[in-house]
């Protein structure tokens, strides 16, 4: 019952709801990367949603757009700025998520949508992770955020989808704004974000 009906009314309530009391701080980070890294303000990127279905992820800008002498973008710990940092290391570049679920495209709580270009790497289980509308926050960024690996991720996701409660999510919303205050595992140590994915070892030794 709640997996099928509440959650997406309470989704839609919820986010509704925090973009009027939110709208002030959304315009002050609006004018503030606007001055700091340029437009857009808005970074878009199509990411796979429920069923594998592709919708475009809004998020506040976080890098510039420096490149080297041949014009290749720089490696993203050279164009992540401090206010960059910020932003992610206090979630506030995910405010604008709060369209996407909104529209449906997304869900407060499920498994973060990953990029299009990691699909074909997926083993089968691993794409169960699409049987659900993909997450503002999640039960993997709970539990590490983007400090643990793909496979403990991929887990997590999976343990997510099969315990899908109204306590559950209530949880993982709790623990998210604790670790958001604890400014934990915001990246991997080495890496300015989440190393790219190429399948698991699991899949790679196949």
């Amino acid at each position: 019952m709640y997996k099928k009906y509440i959650k997406r009314i309470l989704d839609f309530t919820l986010s509704l709801l925090a973009l009027i009391v939110l709208s002030p701080i959304l315009l002050i980070i609006a004018i503030l990367v606007r001055i700091k890294l340029g437009k857009p303000v808005i970074f878009k990127q199509d990411r796979p949603g429920k069923n594998e279905k592709i919708f475009t992820l809004y998020k506040f800008r976080t890098m510039t757009d420096k490149k080297d002498e041949n014009g290749k973008l720089l490696p993203d710990s050279e164009r992540l700025t401090k206010f960059g940092k910020i932003l992610r290391s206090t979630s506030l570049d995910e405010l604008p998520e709060l369209v996407n679920i909104l529209k449906g495209e997304m869900a407060i709580v499920g498994p973060r949508p990953l990029l299009v270009e990691y699909l074909p790497y997926y083993t089968e289980e691993e794409k169960h992770r699409h049987d659900v509308r993909p997450g503002l926050t999640g039960l993997a960024q709970v539990n590490g955020r983007n400090a643990t690996s793909w496979n403990e991720r991929f887990k997590e996701d999976i343990e997510y989808i099969k315990n899908i409660t109204f306590m559950n999510d209530a949880k993982i919303i709790i623990k998210t704004v604790g670790k958001v205050l604890k400014r934990e595992g915001i990246s991997q140590e080495g890496n300015a974000t989440m190393e790219y994915f190429r399948g698991t070892k699991e899949k790679q030794k196949v």
